[in-house]
């Protein structure tokens, strides 16, 4: 809602730019899916990283704080 009353905004002010805007927007969102996926994969490797590294702490029964505050 706020990402449409600003360009609406533009719109009003320069109307070119918001025009430039609207058209060049996907193709923004297109370039920027290949970094979308490199982020999700360095995430998912990371998170395969700390779990093998707190194996041992689990199997050995210690608890996250975190997990007490949830309970």
């Amino acid at each position: 809602m706020k990402t449409l009353l600003l360009w609406c905004v533009l719109l009003v002010l320069c109307w070119p730019v918001a025009i430039i805007a609207l058209i060049l927007w996907p193709l923004v969102w297109l370039v920027s899916i290949p970094f979308r996926l490199i982020g999700l994969s360095f995430d998912a490797i990371f998170a395969l990283l700390r779990s093998i590294l707190f194996l041992p702490a689990r199997v050995l029964g210690h608890r996250d704080n975190s997990a007490r505050r949830a309970l």
